[in-house]
């Protein structure tokens, strides 16, 4: 069990992230709580395609100055170009989610997601 946690680690840490995002959001009632319980998802599903992507004993994808090129390992550059993006896009959902949460706060003076039904119900 040792063995497979030390070997595995960055798994390890992104279910655990996961889990931490997964019951940030589900379980506030804060709506800033929430939305950094998405982040905190988002972080890990990058952590995970990174991990993915690492080969041992692989080398940037470059051109190589070996006698065998075919041999050489390389890693591929896609998973980092896709978390990129994704983190671009994760700062704009936050920027956006950061945006109505202050709105919602302006307006009802309150972030409690139970208080906002109620107030809605009332209107």
């Amino acid at each position: 069990m040792i063995e497979f946690l030390t070997n595995y680690y960055t798994y390890v840490l992104v279910f655990v992230l996961l889990g931490i995002g997964i019951y940030m959001t589900i379980a506030s009632e804060n709506l800033v709580k929430k939305l950094i319980g998405v982040s905190l998802f988002q972080t890990a599903i990058f952590l995970f395609f990174i991990s993915m992507a690492y080969i041992e004993g692989g080398s940037a994808p470059i051109v190589p100055h070996a006698e065998n090129p075919g041999e050489l390992m390389v890693a591929s550059p896609l998973p980092q170009v896709i978390v990129l993006t994704a983190i671009v896009v994760g700062i704009a959902l936050t920027a956006v989610g950061l945006a109505l949460v202050i709105r919602i706060y302006a307006e009802y003076g309150t972030l409690r997601e139970d208080t906002l039904r109620e107030v809605r119900a009332d209107e």
